[in-house]
């Protein structure tokens, strides 16, 4: 159960909508999620229902029409884009279905990138990268280019990217989506063993039911509502 020391994170009826023409349609609508230090938490729904317009929101990445988020008690709906922004830099790590590495440098400057966007340097950053590299279990590939890494290797270099500002909370959107059955399961092994290793909290958006059974809460987003069901 939650208690306000255990709660990291809060979404406080969300709304979101677009208009289609003269059509209005309502994504989210009076959405709310809690998530707790070290817990897991999974997304599921059905295609087009708003997992990733949700999951933007929950990131700071789009905004909602109305509603609030809070992080460690604090109102971000408050913050300037500005702040909104070291935010996100600093305290939350972003996995996506298409890994979104860049292709002209190699896995550990891949995974120095965040850093390199907060003003750090390459020798204070090289150690840290490296040690992430090597527990997603690619320390022999540090050096590769994007195009030299499968694609559950291309994954697990944006888990270690994700993970190299040390975030409390971390966001995946179908991070094994776009992998086969094998891969997949090594990915989200790897984000299960992490994030409690690490105390992280992680909210994974799924078509995965079995993945979905392994987290520790999961929530149904259908007509813009979400619904908490323990597995």
């Amino acid at each position: 159960m939650s208690t306000a020391e255990s709660t990291l994170f809060r979404a406080e009826k969300l709304c979101k909508s677009f208009h289609s023409g003269t059509a209005k349609i309502q994504i989210l609508d009076n959405a709310e999620l809690i998530i707790n230090r070290g817990e897991m938490v999974a997304i599921v729904g059905a295609s087009g229902a708003g997992k990733t317009t949700l999951l933007q929101i929950l990131g700071t990445l789009d905004t909602p029409d109305s509603g609030k988020l809070f992080f460690e008690g604090n109102d971000l709906t408050r913050l300037s884009e500005k702040k909104l922004s070291t935010f996100r830099n600093r305290s939350v790590g972003f996995i996506f279905q298409f890994h979104h590495l860049l292709p002209e440098f190699s896995a550990i400057e891949n995974v120095m990138m965040p850093g390199l966007i907060a003003g750090k340097t390459r020798d204070e950053l090289y150690d840290p990268a490296k040690s992430l590299l090597k527990q997603v279990e690619l320390e022999q590939r540090i050096e590769h280019r994007v195009n030299e890494l499968s694609g559950g290797e291309q994954q697990r270099t944006a888990l270690a990217r994700a993970l190299l500002m040390q975030p409390a909370l971390l966001l995946a959107d179908e991070p094994t989506g776009n992998l086969d059955a094998r891969s997949g399961d090594i990915v989200f092994d790897l984000i299960q063993s992490l994030c409690k290793d690490l105390s992280l909290a992680a909210i994974m958006v799924t078509h995965n039911q079995s993945l979905a059974r392994k987290m520790d809460i999961t929530y149904t987003l259908s007509n813009g509502t979400l619904k908490a069901h323990s597995i």
